[in-house]
């Protein structure tokens, strides 16, 4: 999996350093701005190149010339960072000091002195939060897309109706639970369709039948009905 990129924006040089060492240690990437001029530039420079962007902004608010706050304004305003999360890192802890932070569309808010745990704590959470959905499922060979619609084992595509996708869809993404003829069809037929449990069965033949190596995961379980095993 590729490693998320920090970036940290602050104008003590030793504060950054220590956050720097223990994100990396933490697992992730981790650059250093020390003025929220730099940091415009160093994200400019990004988005020009294509490249990797950062995932999250690790942003003091007290700076000479450029504020915090005002950087993350004219992040907020670009459609191109305005979805970048930011957690502010500052000694203005007053209530309204906050409450502009998040006004301004901060993820977190993390008041000086703290405890750097604490920040890669923050850090893992706004992360997790902003991660967006997954759209495949998986199993060896077998893969599914939700988004596209599309089956593939072992890298060549597998032409399903849509009632056996959404039948593999629902088994694959609950392995090991077994579901009964009447939960498949109330999960996977349109309810202005009538389907009979023998329907059920055959659509299951069917599936296994465009599954190769992979039939004979769909599991059987007499008196109860089906799962992926």
């Amino acid at each position: 999996m590729e490693q998320k990129r920090v970036l940290i924006v602050d104008d003590e040089q030793d504060l950054c350093e220590i956050l720097q060492f223990n994100l990396i240690a933490a697992g992730y990437e981790a650059d250093v701005a020390y003025s929220a001029e730099e940091a415009l530039d160093r994200l400019s420079s990004i988005h020009s190149q294509a490249s990797h962007p950062f995932d999250l902004l690790l942003l003091d608010v007290m700076m000479p010339r450029l504020s915090g706050f005002e950087l993350a304004e004219r992040l907020k305003a670009d459609e191109q960072t305005a979805q970048l999360p930011i957690i502010f890192l500052t000694a203005k802890d007053t209530e309204e000091d906050t409450l502009a932070g998040f006004r301004l569309g901060a993820d977190d808010y993390v008041t000086k002195p703290f405890s750097v745990r604490e920040v890669v704590a923050r850090v893992n959470a706004v992360l997790k939060r902003n991660q967006p959905p997954t759209t495949l499922l998986q199993y060896e060979g077998l893969v599914v897309d939700q988004n596209s619609k599309t089956v593939s084992i072992d890298n060549i595509a597998a032409d399903l109706t849509r009632t056996e996708f959404e039948l593999l869809a629902l088994l694959l993404s609950h392995r090991g639970r077994v579901f009964s003829r009447q939960e498949l069809i109330d999960s996977v037929w349109p309810d202005d369709v009538i389907v009979t449990e023998r329907s059920v069965d055959v659509s299951i033949t069917r599936l296994r039948k465009k599954l190769g190596c992979y039939a004979a995961c769909i599991l059987t379980r007499q008196g109860f009905g089906y799962g992926f095993k």
